[in-house]
């Protein structure tokens, strides 16, 4: 593969873009928003020139729903000679793409299981698939060429490439991500209207819980709607088993009898599968939640000038968690707030100082992360 489009430039697109520009592929940027894009193009994952002719291949990185219009859009302005996608559904986008008169044969779906507590290309990293699975949908109608793409670029990547039938795939995520999200949803909406004195003794537990649930609503609701099906499906044991659980508690506060005794039985058997489920989940360590301050900074409305600017705040050894982008066409510069941890500020006001860039008198707090 010699050269690529990535179409959308969030987490998994520009850590897309990355990984292939580390790997010697001219990769090429297109995102609506602009911002982001600009971003990605200054962390190195591609450029936003127009490609001059058909690229090797496409990669969606957009929204399930979007999958069907923008393949069929792609295909008919002759982008690339093969495409595929990263969303985290597979048979509705396979079924959307047949609708908006895609062409199947060039289209090999793709989702690589990997991600990261923050969204957005500042979050992206050129080895976040390393090591990771990456499942590939082949239909019936795909054909070989595209099949094989679709693996080089999960070679290209790091990936482990998995072979998934559609329908099994969104089965295994409903279970495993979709589904999840939504109990974390339903949980962290208890405490909407709880009484301010109870969320003041919540604990670490808590956060556990309810930390998915702070995903953007608008994806998530595509998401869902995707695999509407697969997630009903396990929500409906789910349900089963709270119902048990719900009469078990009921029962337990009871006079000493056969069926408190039961309630008791069942509590600790459900505890005992927790137990059994939770072990066979991989996991990985957390860092602690950080305070971020966003430093306002002055960028000339020059080509490359964001790239410096990121470069010039890595020479202080500070990661930059986010960044806001704020540029107007008829000024010579726009303002660039880089959110970093509290604890960095000072080193990267310093760096910044050294290499001759304006900054606001006070940084603006953020908050908790």
């Amino acid at each position: 593969m010699r050269t690529a489009v990535v179409v959308g430039t969030g987490l998994i697109g520009t850590s897309i873009g990355l990984a292939l520009s580390r790997r010697g592929v001219l990769v090429y940027l297109d995102d609506a928003d602009t911002t982001a894009a600009r971003t990605a193009e200054a962390l190195g994952a591609g450029s936003l020139r127009t490609p001059a002719g058909q690229v090797d291949l496409a990669v969606l990185a957009v929204p399930p729903a979007s999958i069907g219009s923008v393949l069929a859009r792609c295909q008919r302005d002759g982008l690339a000679h093969t495409y595929t996608d990263v969303a985290s559904v597979k048979a509705r986008p396979h079924e959307e793409i047949r609708a908006a008169g895609g062409d199947p044969s060039r289209y090999i779906g793709g989702h690589p299981l990997a991600g990261a507590e923050r969204s957005g290309p500042l979050a992206a990293r050129a080895d976040l698939f390393e090591g990771r699975p990456w499942v590939l949908t082949p239909s019936p109608r795909t054909d070989r060429s595209a099949l094989n793409r679709g693996l080089e670029l999960v070679s290209l990547c790091g990936g482990v490439p998995v072979l998934m039938d559609t329908d099994a795939h969104d089965r295994a995520v409903a279970l495993t991500s979709h589904a999840p999200h939504l109990v974390a949803a339903m949980m962290a909406a208890r405490l909407e209207h709880a009484e301010a004195e109870h969320i003041r003794v919540s604990g670490q537990g808590l956060r556990d819980v309810t930390r998915i649930a702070a995903g953007e609503p608008a994806l998530w609701s595509d998401i869902l709607t995707a695999n509407a099906g697969a997630v009903a499906d396990v929500l409906d044991d789910f349900a089963k088993d709270l119902e048990r659980l719900v009469s078990a508690l009921r029962a337990l506060p009871g006079p000493e009898s056969e069926a408190r005794r039961q309630a008791a039985a069942d509590l600790v058997e459900m505890l005992r599968r927790g137990n059994r489920g939770h072990a066979r989940v991989p996991h990985k360590q957390r860092s602690r939640p950080a305070e971020y301050v966003a430093i306002p900074v002055a960028v000339p409305d020059q080509p490359g000038a964001l790239a410096r600017l990121f470069s010039t705040v890595g020479e202080a050894g500070v990661n930059i968690e986010d960044v806001r982008i704020e540029h107007s066409l008829d000024q010579p510069s726009g303002l660039a707030e880089l959110l970093v941890e509290s604890a960095s500020v000072a080193a990267v006001r310093r760096v910044l100082d050294a290499n001759g860039w304006t900054m606001r008198e006070k940084p603006l707090l953020v908050g908790d992360a």
